[in-house]
């Protein structure tokens, strides 16, 4: 899932100083997964704005809605009528729901509320890890399912860097060894022929290299 985190209400003053109407807009899907956006964060985030306008004198006037998903336009449409009542949006969303709503609303100003961190999966109550960097080119068919690209923090492809202490990263030691981890797994599955394979310098070109990417599914078109 998509992993974010709130920016802080500090921040979020300074974004909508001299803004009136403002429409707090949270989405149902992953960050409401990470405690950043959902419907409970839409209501913290709110009741704070009016508290730190009232301190301040701002007159903020603040509506509060969640949507299922910011990134589809059948969700942004059960939107529509509260976005267009207000002044501006401060979108709970991800950085993909932030730029649907603001592509589709031309006139209207659409902030971001959230920080968009990583794409990664819940390891226990309140921890987040990054586990995938969206780079185009899967390889985790060959790493037992261990992304190099991602844990290992050298990016390292055709083993580890030699700098690991005790099965811990030379640069994190917080965390473990990348390498280790593969290794282990591909032990445990009997693939460890896999490691003679020699990978070839990574193509960033799928990656961000010329701008944003775009899939076209022309099966899926009408």
């Amino acid at each position: 899932m998509i992993v974010a985190e709130r920016k802080t209400i500090p921040e979020l003053v300074e974004i909508l100083n001299g803004h009136k109407k403002i429409l707090v807009l949270g989405c149902g899907t992953c960050v409401t997964v990470c405690l950043a956006g959902g419907e409970r964060e839409v209501s913290i985030i709110s009741s704070a704005l009016r508290i730190a306008s009232n301190i301040r004198k701002l007159d903020f006037e603040i509506e509060e809605l969640t949507i299922e998903r910011q990134c589809d336009n059948v969700f942004i449409e059960q939107a529509t009528e509260a976005i267009e009542r207000n002044d501006v949006v401060l979108s709970l969303g991800c950085g993909a729901g932030v730029q649907a709503i603001a592509e589709r609303f031309l006139e209207k100003p659409v902030y971001a509320g959230l920080n968009t961190e990583f794409i990664g999966v819940l390891e226990e109550r309140g921890i987040w890890t990054e586990k995938c960097a969206a780079c185009g080119a899967c390889v985790l068919h060959q790493y037992g399912g261990i992304c190099p690209i991602t844990r290992c923090a050298k990016h390292m492809l055709n083993g580890p860097c030699g700098g690991s202490r005790e099965d811990r990263c030379e640069v994190r030691p917080d965390r473990p060894c990348a390498w280790q981890l593969i290794y282990q797994r591909l032990k445990g599955i009997g693939q460890l022929d896999r490691l003679k394979k020699i990978a070839p310098p990574k193509n960033w070109e799928t990656s961000l290299d010329g701008g944003c990417r775009v899939i076209i599914r022309e099966d899926h078109r009408i």
